[in-house]
């Protein structure tokens, strides 16, 4: 008798031991967003990959790919050429969620002048409180 798939499983982003929590972890910590934007652009070498991802040391970039790949998000292609060389692409879900966070960059990105102005007015309250 063939094993069925269990209809009940519901994820839950809010569930401490839920696989969406660890993913949502993984492609929204420090660099994990960003590589996955990088590579929305299309395949990518590692070297390439750091410069785009400004900041991003080799050891960093280096796990966060390994965590997005064992989560299905990024594919690892060897390529077999003298030297050999690898490459990163996206998978349909990485795309799918790539998708997703350019509009949350696009908003990001269209309000930094808002939130400028909020920290400046956040630092002249702080600045107030201290000389009180």
């Amino acid at each position: 008798m063939e094993a069925e798939p269990d209809d009940a499983l519901v994820a839950d982003v809010f569930a401490r031991a839920c696989t969406s929590r660890s993913l949502l972890a993984d492609v929204t910590g420090r660099w994990g967003s960003l590589a996955v934007l990088a590579l929305a652009d299309g395949t990518a070498r590692f070297g390439a990959l750091r410069r785009r991802v400004d900041g991003v040391s080799e050891k960093m970039l280096s796990q966060t790919l390994q965590a997005l790949e064992r989560d299905g998000v990024v594919v690892r292609d060897v390529v077999s050429t003298a030297p050999p060389r690898v490459e990163y692409a996206l998978t349909p879900l990485g795309r799918r969620i790539a998708a997703r966070l350019r509009d949350l960059v696009e908003v990001l990105e269209g309000s930094v002048g808002e939130v400028e102005v909020a920290r400046a007015a956040h630092g002249a309250r702080e600045a107030g409180r201290i000389e009180a």
